[in-house]
């Protein structure tokens, strides 16, 4: 599917991204769920996921925290405390170090639970986009505090974009 470029576009990409993730996941046993990733994994890609993200449960709490930074960065620039994205101390360059923050933090996580949160945080993400209209989320300029980009494109990159389906 193209990228979204329309809340309609929007609500399915990041519904249809993230129920076939679901189907993914529902069809593994619960052996594989909780396994560790191959060796293999590790050197699929260059980007840093591929050698930091070890079993499912890393891969769902990392889009679970992309959730909160969106849900935390609208909810606070509609009440009027202007924040970047990217928490402080991190940018663009440097958000593969908060990345493993994110990895660290959730190590005695449960999968059950990680699987409960991302659930929970997509749903609250959705709930956000809907009560946006199609220029809020993809007219440029709509909000001054998303700089260049429509809010739209932030979603877009924290929800289908950042789906371990992608490219599926």
């Amino acid at each position: 599917m193209a990228r979204a470029t329309t809340k309609a576009d929007l609500i399915a990409s990041a519904n249809g991204q993230f129920d076939k993730m679901w189907k993914l996941i529902d069809g593994m046993d619960k052996g594989l769920q909780e396994a560790t990733f191959a060796e293999e994994m590790t050197t699929m890609g260059k980007e840093a996921h591929w050698s930091r993200d070890k079993n499912l449960r890393d891969i769902l709490i990392h889009l679970y925290e992309w959730h909160q930074l969106l849900l935390n960065w609208i909810k606070s620039n509609q009440g009027g405390e202007r924040k970047p994205f990217l928490p402080e101390p991190y940018n663009w360059k440097t958000y593969p170090e908060m990345n493993v923050g994110f990895w660290k933090k959730h190590q005695s996580t449960p999968l059950v639970e990680a699987k409960k949160m991302v659930r929970e945080s997509h749903q609250d993400v959705m709930t956000i986009i809907e009560t946006l209209s199609n220029d809020e989320l993809f007219a440029k300029g709509a909000f001054e505090w998303t700089g260049t980009s429509p809010l739209g494109s932030y979603c877009v990159s924290a929800t289908a974009s950042h789906s371990i389906t992608t490219g599926l």
